[in-house]
């Protein structure tokens, strides 16, 4: 029996609700001087790959996205100076990206599910943010918005993104 076309689109949702990675690609230069100037944040971990998006949780990174969106003053990093940091009080969008995986980690959620991953905006900027692997898909903490949205309702075109095995490894996307 063939299944029905509202079976197939089901499926064809969900497949799509993850990313598809490819192969292995450089880190980029300024997340590789980070890991060297802070290797607890680029530490191999065991823990689930996948975070079950309970109510609970789901408050819980909305609550981390919005302080950190709210903490940061955004600043660009003048060219070739980039340098990637947690905590600052003004930074570029890599600043907040690395500031909301380490407080994402410190809630308790897994290296695993918890990456980074660089792309570019609609209008063609290098942008980074952190992606976190949920049972509803992959979902994306953005600076440019409080809201979580899965990776594919964005407006950003991937390059790349942190290997969920090893921080110190990133695949193509």
């Amino acid at each position: 029996m063939a299944a029905s076309p509202a079976y197939m689109l089901r499926g064809l949702g969900h497949e799509m609700a993850f990313m598809k990675e490819g192969a292995p690609t450089l880190a980029p230069f300024a997340h590789i001087k980070f890991c060297m100037a802070s290797p607890q944040q680029c530490a191999a971990e065991d823990g689930p790959r996948t975070v079950e998006m309970t109510r609970e949780a789901r408050e819980t990174i909305s609550a981390i996205n919005r302080s950190v969106n709210s903490s940061i003053a955004p600043r660009l990093d003048p060219p070739g100076q980039e340098v990637w940091k947690t905590d600052t009080a003004e930074g570029s969008c890599h600043d907040y990206a690395v500031t909301k995986r380490e407080k994402l980690l410190a809630a308790g959620y897994s290296a695993k599910a918890v990456r980074l991953a660089v792309a570019r905006t609609g209008s063609g900027e290098g942008h980074a943010v952190v992606v976190i692997r949920t049972n509803d898909g992959d979902m994306v903490l953005d600076n440019r918005t409080n809201a979580i949205r899965r990776w594919d309702h964005t407006d950003l075109h991937w390059i790349e993104i942190e290997s969920s095995d090893d921080p110190h490894m990133w695949n193509a996307v």
